[in-house]
């Protein structure tokens, strides 16, 4: 039989093991939402400054382009010529199927 005093000490026992790994659950979802937020707001930050150097890109280039007369090539300059579109009459024409063939 048990005595009084072993039946506390593993009472006790428990219920600091029950705690501790309660605790270590919440400790990691708190690190794990720190780390989160953390990520997001790093993201935040890197959309508005892209954002906004590409604000001043925009900027400049307007600047740029009020001073240089408008010409066919200066509005695309980073594009390459479209193809020609090709030749549909080398290609043999669709074939048709005849759904009801007994007719």
């Amino acid at each position: 039989m048990v005595g009084e005093f072993e039946r506390n000490k593993d009472t006790v026992q428990e219920l600091t093991e029950s705690a501790a790994t309660h605790i270590g659950n919440i400790a990691t979802i708190i690190t794990g939402a720190i780390r989160d937020i953390a990520r997001e707001t790093g993201d935040w930050l890197t959309d508005f400054i892209e954002m906004r150097e590409a604000s001043r890109r925009a900027q400049a280039d307007e600047e740029n382009s009020a001073a240089e007369p408008v010409t066919g090539e200066s509005l695309r300059p980073d594009t390459e010529p479209e193809p020609f579109p090709r030749d549909r009459t080398s290609e043999p024409p669709p074939r048709v199927v005849d759904p009801d063939p007994t007719e």
